[in-house]
């Protein structure tokens, strides 16, 4: 691995990135609208304060994997993956390259949609905003190191799309964001334990309850940042050419 190559595999990305505005609107401003939405669909500043949190961690992964599964099917099909390996780029300054150029944009998206919330929405929480921004980015990393991984297994855009519901339906559902995960039934309940979303779930959840940093958020937050590392393992693992 080449820290060199690395910085260049991920200003050709953020490079690309910028010159596609729709992608640029879906990261930035899509989030953003979603809460403006959220907060008027429930017109209650209660039940906002209370889901809203969740949310700010739930749409920038929902968003990031889906962007960057995609990206990276491009990658593959215009044959532009093909040519890169060719190359001395290894397989951990592609992937490393594509993690810090998005990581970038998932904080960028971040800010953003937390500003919108607090600033013009006028969320309340007990812990700061700053904390909710840092796991914010942390969901949203999660969501591209696994739109990575799987982008393996598809051989088309629409595939890429098609395991939305696959890989992150289920995480929402069992989450915790609808109901109390305890209060799920047993077996559902042991699933969403080895979901990660539903430990970026809790952590923005402690933020909500409480005004100080607690072992359990820092828990929840480790085991998702540990989640995205072993998914960019697994992006890695399955990063293959076309032809040898």
């Amino acid at each position: 691995m080449s820290a060199r190559i690395t910085a260049a595999t991920a200003r050709r990305v953020l490079t690309q990135l910028l010159r596609d505005r729709r992608t640029v609107a879906l990261l930035l401003i899509v989030p953003s609208v979603l809460m403006v939405l959220l907060r008027y669909v429930f017109n209650s500043e209660q039940l906002f304060d209370r889901l809203a949190p969740a949310l700010l961690g739930v749409f920038p992964f929902i968003v990031m994997f889906l962007v960057t599964s995609v990206a990276m099917l491009r990658e593959r099909t215009s044959g532009t993956l093909e040519r890169l390996l060719t190359t001395p780029l290894g397989k951990l300054d592609l992937l490393l390259g594509y993690g810090i150029a998005f990581a970038l944009a998932a904080a960028v998206q971040a800010v953003i949609a937390c500003a919108t919330a607090y600033w013009l929405l006028d969320l309340n929480t007990s812990g700061p905003a700053w904390l909710v921004v840092v796991i914010a980015v942390a969901d949203a990393t999660l969501g591209m190191a696994l739109g990575l991984w799987v982008s393996a297994f598809a051989r088309t855009e629409f595939q890429a799309v098609q395991f939305m519901p696959a890989f992150v339906l289920p995480q929402l559902l069992l989450c915790g964001l609808f109901t109390p995960r305890e209060a799920m039934a047993g077996w559902l309940e042991w699933i969403s334990n080895v979901l990660p979303m539903s430990y970026a779930v809790d952590a923005l959840n402690e933020v909500t309850a409480h005004a100080d940093v607690t072992g359990i958020l820092v828990r929840d937050l480790a085991i998702v940042g540990g989640a995205a590392v072993a998914a960019l393992g697994l992006a890695a693992a399955t990063l293959r050419r076309r032809t040898e």
